[in-house]
């Protein structure tokens, strides 16, 4: 729904309605792709298209790969945050920092 959205220039507005929904139904999609203000044909069309589907697979594929299973998930120049604290991430860049200036 969001890379259907994406097409029409409405990603944002999805993604916010897609998290607002509690469950996530596919008549609560279309209820907010409609409200969102989405041409509806094009958005359905998209929601089953092939390319989508491919776009969709190449995202999973590419989360698994760097080891993210859920958002948010964060990395400071390629590497993978697992401690967010202020200290751990400023220790995280100054360590990065340092070694670009080598």
């Amino acid at each position: 729904a969001g890379l259907a959205a994406h097409n029409q220039g409405k990603f944002w507005q999805m993604h916010d309605a897609l998290f607002a929904m509690k469950p996530i139904t596919m008549p609560s999609i279309l209820a907010a792709a409609t409200e969102i203000g989405l041409e509806m044909d094009a958005f359905n069309s998209d929601m089953n298209s092939q390319a989508t589907k491919q776009r969709l697979g190449k995202d999973v594929a590419d989360a698994r790969g760097s080891d993210v299973s859920g958002t948010p998930t964060l990395f400071v120049n390629g590497r993978r945050v697992n401690d967010r604290s202020p200290q751990a991430l400023q220790k995280l860049i100054d360590e990065e920092l340092a070694k670009a200036k080598k």
